[in-house]
Parts: C-alpha cells; structure tokens; sequence
C-alpha cells in the first residue's frame, strides 16, 4: 500500500499564556497595569483578544497576580471573548519567570506549541501573532517578533550619583533588534529552559538560548509596543481611535 493512503498529521494545537501578574509601577499608582483601562476596556482584555483573533490559538491561559484570580476571572467573564477559544485563569507567582511557568503547568497535555504575551502589549496585530506560530510549526524551538532599532544604542559605563555616565561603546545597529511579544516556543523546548535556567531573566527566549538552542526572529510590528508609561497610553488610545476610524465604528 502507498504511503499516500495514511492520514496527514493534524496541525500542532497552539495555546498562548499571558502572565499578568505585575503591578506595573512605572504607570504610577492604582490597578495593576494590565487592569488598566484603554477606550473603556482594560488592556489584559485587548490582549486577550488580540491573541484569541489568530484562528491558530485555542487556548489561553491568563496568570493572574497570587491573590487576584476570581477578579480576573469575573472580568474575562464580563467581557465578549470568541466562543471558539477557550479561556483559563490560573494565579501567578513572585516573579514573571514563575508566573509563566505556573501558566505552563495549566496546559493540558494535546498543546504542542506555546506562546508566551505580555499583558502591557494590548495592541500586537493578528499577522504578527500567525506569523510567529508559523516559524515554530516550520521547526524553530522558539521564536521572537523584532523591530530594527531607529536610535543609535550606546553602552554606558558606571558614574557617581549625579556624574554624567561615560559612553564605552556604540553596539552596531544594524545588528540589534528590539524584541517584542507573543514569543513562540515548541512547549517541550520552554518547559524544559524553565526547569533548567534557574535565575530570573527578562525574557523567555532568553531562557532557550541558555539551553544552547538557536531563537528565530520574525518580523514585528510597531502597534505591538509595549505599555509601560503614561505617554504609551496616550500613542495606544490614539492606535484605538485610527482603528475605529479605518474599520467604520
């Protein structure tokens, strides 16, 4: 009998796992950040949208801060979310390494490829969100959306409280990208940098690459920045409203 006759594989199911446990203090103070409002709906809605809009994502795991799952749960529940994702709360830890591997733990066990999103990037573009599940469906163990850099980057050295800091070195731009979210990852691969790599890191990507493995860059998008201080919400309302604008409501 011809090979031709078995089954195609089906495609690897994808889940996405957005830690949002932080308090966000550079926002100033009040909600945690992801609990903030952009046009009325807070961001970690936007975000979970954005993630649930590639048709790819079926599941996602929200990681609550420790004492608030029941409140992040009500709000998922308040909010209209697509009926063909479904949609998980589960409480976070002290750390964002933490929180994201205790989001890992909630997978069940059909989930072959994971992506991890940044609550405070309620505006990545469904495009960006395939384009980052295609790269690891095509092999890649994990996978990051970047942007060239517009600045010129210096590396400063150390200076005495008040000094002006001594520039040590201009890094060549061309070769620096700035990383954004959803990260993408094969799960065997993520779950084993979060039970390899024991200190706190800034990215997950950055876990792998301590495992030896090589990361991929895919192309990001400018909306997928991140929310971080007050003039970022002012640039994000001003993305909602042109959207509005350019979709007819």
């Amino acid at each position: 009998m011809s090979d031709d006759s078995r089954p195609s594989p089906a495609p690897a199911r994808t889940a996405a796992v957005i830690p949002a446990a932080g308090r966000g203090v550079r926002l100033g103070p009040g909600a945690p950040k992801a609990l903030r409002t952009l046009n009325g709906t807070p961001m970690l809605i936007h975000a979970v949208r954005a993630l649930a809009a590639s048709r790819a994502v079926s599941l996602v795991v929200v990681v609550a801060p420790p004492d608030g799952a029941g409140e992040v749960k009500s709000l998922l529940d308040a909010h209209a979310l697509p009926d063909r994702t479904d949609f998980v709360v589960v409480p976070g830890g002290d750390s964002r390494q933490e929180s994201v591997r205790l989001g890992l733990d909630a997978l069940p066990p059909e989930y072959d490829i994971v992506l991890v999103h940044d609550a405070a990037r309620p505006l990545v573009p469904v495009d960006t969100v395939d384009g980052v599940i295609e790269a690891v469906r095509e092999g890649a163990p994990a996978v990051v959306p970047a942007l060239p850099l517009a600045d010129t980057v210096k590396e400063v050295g150390p200076a005495a409280p008040g000094e002006p800091e001594p520039v040590v070195a201009t890094p060549v731009r061309a070769r620096l990208r700035a990383v954004q979210t959803p990260q993408g990852f094969d799960r065997a691969t993520l779950v084993r940098a979060h039970e390899t790599v024991t200190e706190d890191v800034t990215d997950d990507a950055s876990m792998v690459e301590q495992l030896g493995l090589t990361v991929v860059v895919v192309p990001g998008h400018e909306e997928a920045f991140k929310v971080t201080r007050p003039l970022d919400l002012v640039l994000a309302e001003a993305v909602l409203a042109r959207r509005r604008l350019n979709d007819g409501f």
